[in-house]
């Protein structure tokens, strides 16, 4: 951080004001760095467990593989997929609800008799893909602002508070010069004033 520096009073309360309100600032950073942090990996738990729950139903789909080649997939339309959205240090992220899907009406002697079960099945996999993608959505959002609260912590920590500090060090340091050199320069011409007046 390259700061203008100027040595008066001025400024000096300026980098003052300044470093307070980093200093303040930055517990607070770091804590929503921290539940962002808690949230990914909690996101991350949640991705893994709905990855492999939808593994377990394609497998639990694999037997009747022959009978999904019969299946009429214009059976099932998504109709929408019901998501709330929850604020979390600061951002608002999705969270995935439930899955409405179209049943047309058929009847059940023009299909094969599995039908109504594999609607079941069906709805239940894209329930399974639905929520992933909502998870994955929700993820990226964490990562992003944990990324983004990180690198403000590492600007404040150590770039910015100590920027400021040695600033203010600098201004002080020339300040104190300013103000001895003064105070040495008066009491030179006392003396002065004072031997002249004595000879």
């Amino acid at each position: 951080m390259k700061l203008q520096i100027k040595y008066n009073k001025t400024v000096l309360r300026e980098f003052q004001k300044k470093l307070t309100v980093r200093k303040k600032a930055l517990p607070t950073l770091k804590n929503k760095e921290a539940a962002l942090r808690a949230m990914v990996l909690e996101t991350r738990r949640e991705l893994d467990e709905a990855n492999t729950d939808r593994k377990t139903l394609e497998k639990e789909m694999v037997p009747w593989q022959a009978l999904w080649n019969e299946f009429d997939f214009s059976l099932l339309k998504i109709k929408r997929i019901e998501v709330s959205q929850n604020k979390v240090a600061g951002i608002m992220i999705p969270r995935f609800k439930e899955l409405e899907v179209e049943k047309p009406e058929f009847a059940l002697t023009d299909r094969p008799d599995w039908t109504s079960d594999g609607i079941a099945e069906m709805e239940k996999l894209l329930a399974a893909v639905a929520k992933i993608q909502v998870l994955s959505e929700r993820l990226h959002l964490l990562e992003d602002a944990r990324k983004k609260a990180t690198q403000k912590v590492n600007l404040f920590e150590k770039v910015q508070i100590p920027a400021l500090e040695s600033a203010i060090l600098q201004i002080k340091r020339y300040l104190e010069d300013e103000d001895n050199l003064s105070k040495a320069s008066q009491k030179l011409l006392k003396n002065k004033l004072e031997s002249e007046v004595e000879s």
